[in-house]
């Protein structure tokens, strides 16, 4: 599906006109647009237009890094998962979301909202033209509907995880300047989600289009951050017995273009390179500033001594969860590459997920330590592993023209049965049982136990690498969810999510002030920044927003606290 929109988009950009950048503000009153436009065809192109956000890079409010459906920078470089990575000038802005000294002029603040929007208002254009349409049945008119307000909810939930309240503009609303942002968008979404539900199919031809089961997901995502915990484990439930997935046998299958929409994916964003377009604006563009320096990429976000540290593992196999970050946990590596240093055992989804010095990096060869990092003084030692791609697949599957060379094909997996999994384990031991919550957290554990490791040329193993299941039944709720909590974080690491999940678990403050703080003793610009419980779990309103949003003479729109 991906490869179609950029097609389509030449003619959406003539019938839609120029964007301003300001998505808040009120479109001409004429009516060519919609007489052009409310027939099968045209609503089909909006939808693809629709479709073509989902990615967070609309082609006119730069590169698209600050609203990239990976969330690398508000969700990844925000957590104690990443660093920024390059060096300290480049993308300075990213510097005041990683040390939470954001205001509300910050470039990458204005840049996440606003692509954001523009995919609420093209949402909104597909039901505005639907209504008028003459030409198609009820049942097409339903599946139209129901993608497009599947989408509309991402958009939302995506603004509300990085700015809390936002205004609410649908197809309905006629002056978006007016429309203040009094409350969280969580009925809106759950309204948009549930007619999803019921519209959609299963499955498409099409793997990009969102289904039945996509959206139930999404539901109980939007649940579960209302600790609306038995809702979100009655979908969850539902999606894992009856939605007709499974997990891949090995844990790096979820990680490589040659297993794409496999048997474990909910949900892709469909990546596609070389399409005629400089720099593959299909290929993760929001994302291309993350490929490693040794390829010439720009070597942003990059995981973290902390995140490197998380997959250490006792003698019996389990994480170490009651050993709180402390500078004596940083693993030692060799600085030419020339060996790895830790000797203890390592849970072996550490290699999948991390580049470290030493230790294979896919097919590229032995990671060659600190050369293969930009500025490691500013970004550590560690490179990302999850995003990249094989050197066999270099130009055939990754980008060619323009100034970029890592846009690839490799797409990002934005709900995943393991995801499916882990959240429903959250959810029995939050309202249910912690005999099923041990078991569903073991289904995890198991498939990294008997998943492919890292091996050097002659078949050894790259590490001491060892994973076991729990032994017995979590004994205590509060012991569940530390436990489920930190599989999340060696499971998902690098996937965008960490911070957001932190916020929701309640425990960012602590996390976060700890983790800078052993930071800041190895890496100097991490010293002496502190997060602000009450403030720092969202970030500000775009201040160009609240200048344009006018009524009587005054503002509607009302700042977040601390900005």
């Amino acid at each position: 599906m991906k490869n179609k929109i950029y097609v389509t988009l030449t003619t959406l950009i003539v019938l839609l006109g120029a964007c301003t950048g300001d998505f808040l503000e009120i479109k001409p009153k004429g009516q060519t647009f919609f007489d052009a436009l409310p027939n099968k065809q045209g609503i089909n192109l909006l939808l693809t237009g629709a479709y073509a956000d989902i990615d967070g890079v609309n082609g006119t409010v730069g590169d698209g890094w600050a609203s990239a459906v990976t969330n690398w920078v508000f969700g990844g470089v925000s957590s104690d998962d990443a660093y920024k990575g390059s060096n300290t000038g480049d993308q300075n802005a990213i510097n005041a979301v990683e040390g939470f000294f954001s205001d509300a002029e910050n470039l990458y603040v204005s840049q996440h909202w606003t692509p954001l929007y523009d995919g609420v208002v093209r949402t909104n254009d597909v039901l505005k033209a639907l209504k008028l349409a003459t030409d198609m049945t009820d049942a097409e008119k339903k599946l139209i509907e129901g993608q497009a307000r599947f989408l509309r909810a991402h958009y939302y939930f995506e603004l509300t995880k990085v700015h809390g309240k936002v205004p609410y503009i649908d197809e309905n609303t006629t002056n978006p300047t007016v429309v203040p942002n009094d409350h969280v968008l969580w009925p809106e979404m759950e309204a948009d989600l549930k007619l999803a539900a019921d519209a959609l199919p299963s499955r498409w031809s099409d793997k990009g289009r969102a289904t039945k089961w996509a959206a139930k997901t999404y539901l109980a995502r939007v649940y579960m951050f209302q600790k609306k915990f038995q809702l979100a484990k009655d979908l969850l439930q539902d999606v894992y017995t009856n939605g007709g997935f499974s997990l891949m046998p090995s844990y790096e299958q979820n990680y490589m273009i040659k297993t794409i929409n496999n048997a474990e994916s909910i949900f892709e964003i469909q990546y596609a390179v070389n399409d005629g377009f400089p720099n593959s604006p299909n290929a993760g563009l929001g994302e291309s500033i993350c490929g490693p320096h040794f390829i010439g990429s720009s070597g942003f976000y990059l995981p973290t001594h902390s995140l490197v540290s998380a997959y250490r593992v006792g003698a019996d196999g389990l994480p170490l969860l009651d050993d709180a970050y402390s500078a004596d946990d940083i693993l030692p590596f060799a600085t030419n590459g020339s060996s790895v240093l830790y000797k203890g055992p390592v849970d072996p989804r550490l290699d999948h997920t991390v580049g470290r010095p030493g230790v294979p990096f896919l097919d590229w060869g032995i990671h060659q330590g600190l050369s293969w990092v930009r500025d490691p003084s500013n970004a550590g030692p560690y490179n990302n592993k999850k995003n990249m791609f094989l050197k066999s697949e270099l130009g055939a599957l990754s980008n060619t023209t323009g100034v970029r060379v890592f846009p690839n094909a490799n797409n990002y997996r934005l709900f995943k049965l393991s995801n499916v999994i882990i959240w429903l384990a959250e959810c029995e031991a939050e309202v249910g049982s912690l005999q099923t919550a041990t078991t569903l957290v073991n289904l995890i554990r198991n498939r990294a136990k008997n998943s492919n490791v890292v091996r050097f040329a002659d078949g050894t193993p790259a590490a001491n690498y060892k994973v076991e299941p729990y032994p017995g039944t979590f004994s205590t709720k509060d012991y569940a969810l530390k436990a489920i909590r930190y599989e999340s974080r060696i499971e998902f690491a690098m996937e965008g999510i960490r911070f957001f999940e932190l916020v929701r678990w309640g425990i960012v403050g602590p996390v976060m002030n700890n983790y800078l703080a052993v930071e800041g003793t190895v890496l100097p610009y991490n010293k002496g920044k502190v997060f602000n419980v009450g403030q720092h779990e969202i970030w500000p309103i775009p201040q160009r927003q609240i200048d344009i949003s006018v009524k009587d003479g005054k503002s509607v729109l009302t700042q977040n606290p601390g900005y």
